[in-house]
């Protein structure tokens, strides 16, 4: 089928605005007719399709997000369109138009996600209707033009079984996993974009009791828990007058007067952790936060980069978060495979922070225990 007529688009968007619902094949079909085309009624429904993408999606772009396995899709330009299917970034053949046009589209994709996107503001965080996360930067913060990043979010949590089964947790780590959450122990999940943290995290609320009330704080709803009774809270950006804003700080604060069993913070990458450390050390047992780190060990020179954006000393920071923070559960990507790679014990070292390595899981599955490990599986009862 041909490019859409953007008389075509523009008369589905006044019929979407004055009737609050987009046009059904017999209204696109009374549309073709009247500007001169003629269509059957495969063609109207694919038609239809292509319209909504238009209209509510990313457009040219939407059949990528909608494919199963796809985690990215990445457009740096005309003829420039990259997707993650799982294996690492692969180029895609979709056509997006000159630069104005890719533009357009990001502008388009910004206001959806109720942000603005425009010379004088020309980046944007925010995500789309559909739980997408939309990244984009405008000229002259992009010289070479428009570029857009789309991370899709699945809305169904894995079983620990589904984790095992497609190698990302080697099965001697899983009865450690179910110990950890069942004993209450506060958890860190680290590692680099796109190793699966936040997947890893689902998971692991999915194992809590449903007695519990588990409170997630996050920038974009990505946890997807299968657990009852488990409460979002979601941070709000700026207005265009620089007003109004609820950072992951605040909702923090807020979720401590909430009644939470478990405070969970999507992810960790600010002044919020502050808070988090407070949190967890004020009685609230089980809590859970991600952070980007390269390995366990680098995990404390990452807490104390974020402690300086809250003011904390490096030495308030290894009090705090050796108190509030017990294992760090530390994820990699090799070749396109994501996996539990180690699991670490928070400690103190004298008046530095440290994390000591008790297990470390190769690609294939192979687990190899440190000589931490016992003193580890007797306070958290993992099996032996």
């Amino acid at each position: 089928m041909a490019d859409l007529d953007p008389a075509l688009v523009t008369r589905a968007r006044r019929h979407a605005t004055e009737r609050g619902e987009l046009p059904g094949p017999a209204d696109l079909g009374v549309m073709v007719r009247d500007l001169g085309g003629v269509l059957g009624r495969a063609d109207l429904v694919e038609l239809g399709h292509r319209l909504r993408a238009e209209l509510l999606g990313a457009g040219p772009l939407q059949p990528l997000l909608d494919t199963p396995g796809v985690s990215d899709v990445l457009v740096n330009g005309p003829g420039s369109v990259w997707v993650d299917r799982g294996r690492g970034l692969e180029r895609a053949d979709v056509a997006l138009g000159d630069p104005a046009e890719i533009r357009a589209l990001a502008t388009r994709l910004a206001a959806a996600g109720g942000q603005r996107l425009d010379d004088a503001s020309p980046v944007v965080d925010t995500r789309l209707p559909d739980g997408t996360r939309l990244h984009a930067v405008l000229p002259p913060i992009a010289p070479d033009g428009a570029l857009i990043s789309l991370r899709v979010l699945r809305g169904t949590a894995f079983r620990l079984e589904e984790l095992v089964a497609c190698r990302s947790l080697a099965p001697p780590v899983v009865d450690v996993i179910r110990a950890l959450v069942a004993r209450r122990a506060n958890l860190l999940v680290s590692g680099a974009t796109g190793t699966g943290k936040t997947t890893l995290l689902s998971a692991l609320l999915s194992l809590v009791p449903p007695t519990e009330r588990i409170v997630c704080i996050e920038e974009a709803s990505e946890l997807s828990p299968d657990h009852p009774h488990t409460l979002r809270l979601l941070v709000r950006r700026p207005n265009v007058e620089r007003a109004g804003e609820v950072d992951l700080a605040a909702l923090v604060r807020t979720a401590l007067r909430m009644r939470p069993d478990r405070i969970v913070l999507g992810e960790c990458r600010g002044q919020e952790v502050r808070e988090m450390f407070t949190a967890l050390n004020t009685g609230h047992e089980g809590g859970c936060a991600t952070v980007h780190a390269n390995t366990v060990h680098d995990v404390p020179a990452r807490l104390e980069a974020l402690g300086a954006l809250a003011g904390m000393s490096p030495d308030a920071v290894a009090v705090q978060a050796a108190s509030a923070l017990d294992v760090v559960l530390h994820l990699r990507r090799d070749a396109g495979h994501r996996y539990l790679a180690q699991v670490g014990a928070v400690s103190r070292r004298g008046s530095a922070l440290g994390v000591d390595l008790v297990l470390e899981a190769d690609p294939s599955g192979a687990v190899r225990r440190t000589a931490a490990w016992p003193a580890f599986a007797e306070r958290w009862a993992a099996a032996r």
